[in-house]
């Protein structure tokens, strides 16, 4: 397959990305204003609650079965590598870079967390679609072939990202709202000080006797305002890692395990694990998936409902778009960062990973799984990042503009991988 189809390949999806992000950048720019800020964050919590849910469930159900995952069963490792050197990395560019503290959680997921379900249901069967591509036999065999592979993506990559990085983003927006709050309180008794210290000034020069009278009441009321906010403020900061000096280990243990169940209950991650149980379960299988299922209108529906996921996320981002490019504090450098990790050093990670895993031999013989194995390095960051930011309120205009990047970056940068992945396994 000459260069310029595989450009074309790889850069449909992501002009697809770009395409309706714009759309979302002007349906809530002024000129529009349907996406209003209340009007985005109810959105998501439908993707959250109803869409990704439905998608991941969908795909799992209908194309991967209990054969498939045991003979695939390096992909969930391949994806936990992924996971870990990108968690590693993104730690430490926070450590060098030092952005904003509530940043830092934004930068580590980004590097980290990468779109493992719907750009790999794009690209996969489209390479299979082409002439000359390097994993033989039937084009429908082929694409089919790639398309179990790239869902039993989706749904690991979804379980990761849903406890992995859900854990850091929900870290991240309690630090920030917390902050916010302490900073506030701050700036309220450094505002109500500065007012008691110029009213005495006035009766230390000499003003009228109904000031000074007026000045009692004046400086008492912020003094003791004062105090109750003092006392807050250690309260406040108790919440963090100071109380978890003085917690025994059971209770850490009990606290850290309450986190891990609650996580693992997320919509997205129960209905992954609910569609695996159906996709590797003939009998409850045949209930659902297939022309004469008594129960096939369920799985219609589902699908018809994930179908709306990435088209929702997308215009999403686009909304938020719009304020991240004047409000934005994330630095140049920190995406350049990001883009650096997800682009040069993971792929250049990936190759080796495969190329030994097959070496050994953990890995079947049919190259479009390791193509697969090795694409999963080289994904821009997972949209659902952009989910969590908006369910936590934030760093949403900073992913916007890292998705931004990364995402105009990503054409290129697949093209260019994909070429070489293809060029190994020919």
């Amino acid at each position: 397959m000459g260069f310029f189809s595989l450009f074309l390949v790889a850069s449909m999806p992501i002009v697809q990305v770009l395409l309706i992000g714009l759309l979302g950048a002007f349906l809530a720019s002024g000129y529009s204003n349907i996406l209003t800020v209340g009007a985005r964050k109810d959105m998501n919590k439908v993707v959250f609650a109803v869409f990704t849910p439905s998608l991941m469930f969908a795909n799992l159900a209908k194309t991967v079965t209990l054969q498939d995952a045991i003979s695939w069963w390096f992909m969930p490792v391949n994806i936990g590598i992924i996971f870990l050197v990108g968690g590693l990395l993104g730690w430490v560019a926070v450590k060098i870079l030092r952005p904003p503290q509530h940043l830092g959680g934004l930068v580590i997921a980004s590097c980290s967390a990468g779109n493992l379900g719907n750009l790999l249901l794009i690209i996969v069967p489209a390479v299979c679609d082409e002439d000359g591509n390097p994993f033989g036999g039937e084009r429908s065999i082929c694409s089919a072939r790639g398309l179990s592979y790239a869902s039993f993506s989706m749904a690991l990559g979804g379980f990761y990202i849903w406890t992995h990085t859900y854990s850091l983003m929900k870290r991240a927006g309690k630090l920030y709202h917390r902050n916010l709050l302490r900073n506030n309180l701050v700036q309220e008794i450094e505002h109500k000080d500065s007012f008691a210290n110029g009213d005495s000034g006035k009766a230390e020069n000499g003003e009228a006797a109904v000031d000074q009278e007026a000045l009692i009441p004046t400086a008492e009321k912020p003094d003791d305002e004062s105090q109750q906010n003092q006392l807050a403020l250690p309260l406040l900061s108790s919440d963090s890692s100071f109380m978890g000096s003085k917690k025994n280990f059971w209770d850490k243990l009990k606290e850290g395990t309450h986190q891990i169940v609650e996580e693992l209950l997320a919509p997205p991650t129960v209905s992954a694990i609910i569609g695996f149980i159906v996709g590797a379960t003939p009998w409850l299988k045949s209930l659902f998936i297939g022309d004469a299922a008594p129960l096939r209108v369920i799985q219609d529906s589902v699908k018809l409902l994930g179908d709306g996921t990435i088209p929702c996320i997308t215009l999403i981002l686009g909304g938020n778009l719009t304020q991240g490019l004047r409000k934005s504090v994330i630095r140049p450098v920190e995406i350049a960062a990001i883009i650096l990790v997800r682009y040069l050093i993971l792929p250049v990670i990936g190759v080796a990973v495969v190329k030994a895993a097959y070496e050994i031999g953990f890995l079947p013989q049919d190259p479009l799984y390791r193509y697969v194995l090795m694409i999963q390095f080289t994904l821009p960051p997972a949209m659902n990042i952009g989910t969590m930011a908006q369910l936590y309120d934030v760093g949403q205009e900073e992913c916007s503009v890292i998705f931004l990047w990364t995402y105009l970056v990503a054409g290129v940068a697949l093209t260019a991988w994909s070429t070489v992945f293809m060029w190994i396994l020919s």
